[in-house]
């Protein structure tokens, strides 16, 4: 069977087909509450078992349907609950809520039973595909798809955790009323339990089955590779939420590194982190009148490609009567369906952090700097990433009645009617965050400031710290010949023997960072004795976090990430629930506290509930 014969054809959308595969199976509903959604539970068979072709990708691409119910809802949940946006006038009632930390059980955006729906279909697929079943050249038959749908079950898990804080957690399918019941009357398990238990689940699959995707090729021209979530980085991602030792902070790191070293399915090729994926002032110019953008597949074209910036997206309908339309798009940007007022736009912190950052200018002769001056319109001081990916107008639009000028925004970022999930960047700094964790802040430093390969991982680093440390590291392969760190040269004249693919992701956006005097590692210096060097390696963790976690502004601004990347570095803290408080209350400035409805400074405040079955009570 042909994957075409799957999909409607004429419907314009790359899975509009979905709910055709989905409506072709029988079905069935349970009839406890919070797995009980509006639409049917279970996508499943007549058979007893998934034994064929036909039937696995039916039940695949049902899930993946499902995951466009929550696609909107990831993004929004994990962006207007932290600190770099704010809401207009224009934003409804439900996504103020949110954001002011009241949302009530009939807000739009808390509905968990759209998680269980994926995680019960997830469970059904996995109890009944035969995963023993194998080919002519003795390999499983079904092993991707199954690998791919525990991934989509862990991921899924992980975003009800992290919302709710306390979930209902089981593996079976339930087909029946009574077995839903009982499942709601389990013992809600947290975040930690969750993470081991999914870890252990996705460490069972065997190693060689986890980078293959399932080949059901291309989908309305786009290519079905974007719509799995790669075991290497959810794991990573398991590892690093549950992480409390420097040994577990190293297995996420490893993790991460893992989905780097085998991209593409060969341990000795690349996937660099930035080719010169850049926005910077033009060389030696003195008027700041000007950006030059240095862009290729900034946030992720898709287009799949080795080495391309997009690694997961979650796809939308183009047309809303046809399925799971995006309203991202119209909630961040001016368009004719909301008449040109968007409801998302960045905050005063988000532009305060941005400015804040000193932009490194390399002059024409390439040895010598400048920095970029204080106070330029258009968000062009300080780091560029949010000037490029921003892009307002007072006067964008006349009203067509009054002819009054109405104020437009464009985040370039929502150009298109899929969801990204997982890209290039949030691996490398995840994994410079978790190598920090480990004990190794100078591998995390490099990631930011010069990028990785193995003359800083062996040469440079390896050199200054301990035996035990160094071999550790050693682990993390980055051979030269395919990674190429750019030269201040190079910047300049953009010539080159061999063009560089690897700098650091602080120069995307505030210039070249190697030679900026304003963004060193502190106490940089060798230290041998063991006690004197555990304490500056303890110094240099703390002050590199904070960079990181900057870091991770800058660069994953309105992509649905802040949210939780504030919740995880809160756990590290000696005070999580202040740091909380004090960020998230941070949105409107220095000068403008913005408290929210909840006390934030204790932590069971920062979940939802839902109808005193999920969240703390």
């Amino acid at each position: 069977m042909k994957i075409k014969n799957i999909f409607r054809k004429g419907a314009g959308s790359v899975c509009c087909g979905f709910a055709a595969a989905f409506m072709a199976l029988p079905m069935m509903t349970s009839c406890a509450d919070f797995f009980e959604p509006e639409a049917e539970d279970v996508i499943f068979t007549d058979k007893d078992h998934l034994t064929n072709w036909t039937d696995t990708v039916y039940s695949l691409t049902g899930i993946l349907n499902k995951l466009q119910v929550i696609a909107d809802r990831t993004v929004l949940l994990g962006e207007v609950r932290g600190d770099l946006v704010d809401l207009t006038d224009a934003a409804g009632s439900d996504l103020r809520d949110l954001a002011l930390f009241q949302e009530k059980d009939d807000n739009i955006y808390n509905s968990p039973r759209d998680y269980y729906a994926i995680i019960n279909n997830c469970n059904y697929y996995i109890a009944n595909a035969k995963t023993d079943m194998r080919n002519s050249q003795d390999k499983y038959v079904f092993m991707t798809e199954y690998a791919a749908i525990k991934a989509i079950r862990a991921w899924t898990y992980l975003q009800l955790v992290l919302n709710y804080g306390e979930v209902a957690y089981y593996e079976e399918p339930l087909l029946t009323k009574e077995a839903a019941e009982a499942a709601e009357r389990a013992p809600k398990r947290d975040l930690d339990y969750i993470c081991q238990a999914l870890i252990a689940d996705l460490e069972s699959i065997p190693v060689q089955y986890r980078t293959e995707y399932p080949g059901i090729g291309n989908i309305r021209n786009t290519d079905s590779r974007f719509f799995y979530f790669p075991i290497d980085v959810v794991l990573g991602d398991l590892y690093l939420w549950s992480a409390k030792t420097p040994a577990e902070y190293y297995k996420a790191a490893t993790c991460y590194y893992n989905f780097i070293n085998n991209r593409n399915g060969l341990a000795a090729s690349s996937f660099y982190p930035v080719g010169i994926n850049v926005v910077q002032w033009p060389k030696g110019t003195t008027s700041w009148v000007s950006i030059n953008l240095l862009v290729e597949d900034f946030w992720g074209d898709e287009r799949y490609s080795n080495n391309g910036e997009l690694i997961t997206m979650i796809p939308g309908d183009s047309i809303r009567a046809e399925g799971y339309y995006s309203e991202l798009r119209n909630l961040f940007n001016s368009t004719t369906e909301n008449l040109y007022k968007y409801s998302i736009t960045p905050s005063n912190r988000l532009t305060e952090l941005s400015e804040s950052m000193v932009n490194c200018v390399l002059g024409n002769n390439g040895t010598t700097v400048s920095y970029s001056p204080s106070g330029l319109s258009e968000r062009r001081s300080g780091d560029l990433r949010l000037a490029y990916s921003c892009v307002t107008d007072p006067n964008g639009y006349r009203d067509p009645v009054t002819g009054d000028p109405v104020s437009t925004q464009l985040i370039r970022k929502y150009n298109t009617r899929n969801v990204h999930i997982y890209r290039k960047h949030m691996v490398y700094l995840r994994m410079a965050e978790a190598l920090n964790q480990a004990g190794f802040p100078r591998a995390a430093f490099a990631t930011l400031s010069e990028g990785l390969d193995n003359a800083i991982l062996r040469d440079s680093i390896g050199r200054t710290i301990p035996e035990a440390d160094s071999i550790k590291l050693a682990a993390f392969d980055f051979p030269s010949n395919n990674y190429r760190r750019a030269s201040a040269n190079f910047f300049v004249t953009h010539n080159a023997e061999q063009t560089p693919n690897t700098i650091g992701v602080h120069t995307r956006g505030s210039g070249y960072t190697p030679m900026n005097e304003f963004y060193k590692l502190i106490n940089d210096t060798v230290e041998t004795d063991e006690a004197k060097y555990r304490k500056l390696t303890a110094e240099q963790q703390a002050y590199v976090d904070s960079l990181l976690l900057d870091e991770m502004a800058l660069e994953f601004a309105f992509e649905g990430t802040r949210y939780y990347d504030l919740m995880r570095f809160a756990k590290r803290q000696a005070n999580p629930g202040a740091f909380m408080k004090k960020h998230i209350e941070a949105r409107k400035g220095k000068k403008n506290s913005a408290p929210v409805s909840r006390d934030l400074s204790d932590p069971k405040n920062w979940y939802m509930t839902w109808k005193g079955k999920l969240g703390y009570k």
